[in-house]
């Protein structure tokens, strides 16, 4: 599984947008900026999501999200995340209650956000969900967010992921996994 966390302001992203000609397009907002972090995953092979939403993204939070990823999974043996290096992830305790719960990384090379799924998935999330309007208040957005995100059909999230194209670096591999026996 693909895993990766982004976070959403009230105060909405601000993108291109179409407007009459002669006319300035208006993004209302409210001045404050509420933040929640969305942790998420993407299962390589069936295109399930998880989502997991919190207040923070620090090595506590990552740990929440753990026990939340292992729950949603209580039959899988191991599970194996690529994720990239961020603190959270590498945190000592947050590798030991990994290894407790049989959860393994498997370390994306940094800066380099493209290879995973996920992070595309999030960067989707915003255009459709965030982007260019305000939400009545944060936890009202973090809602939306994380619906977004579980309502896509398994061939949207793998399409919006870009696991479906050809290019997807994983795709060889991907191809091979089966379901267990």
């Amino acid at each position: 599984m693909f895993t990766d966390w982004t976070l959403l302001r009230l105060f909405p992203p601000l993108r291109a947008m179409w407007a009459a000609i002669g006319t300035q397009a208006k993004v209302a907002i409210t001045g404050q900026n509420a933040k929640r972090v969305l942790f998420g995953t993407i299962n390589v092979r069936t295109a399930r999501r998880t989502v997991h939403v919190s207040r923070n993204a620090g090595a506590h939070e990552v740990r929440a999200f753990l026990l939340a990823l292992r729950k949603a999974y209580r039959r899988a043996g191991t599970i194996w995340l690529l994720a990239d290096r961020a603190s959270g992830h590498t945190a000592a305790a947050t590798l030991a209650l990994a290894e407790a719960l049989r959860i393994e990384f498997v370390w994306l090379p940094r800066q380099w956000p493209e290879l995973n799924a996920m992070d595309q998935l999030w960067k989707e999330l915003k255009r459709d969900v965030a982007a260019n309007r305000q939400a009545a208040s944060i936890d009202d957005l973090a809602d939306r967010a994380s619906q977004w995100v579980l309502n896509l059909t398994p061939a949207q999230a793998r399409r919006k992921s870009g696991m479906a194209s050809s290019r997807f670096w994983l795709r060889s591999l991907s191809q091979d996994f089966w379901l267990p026996t």
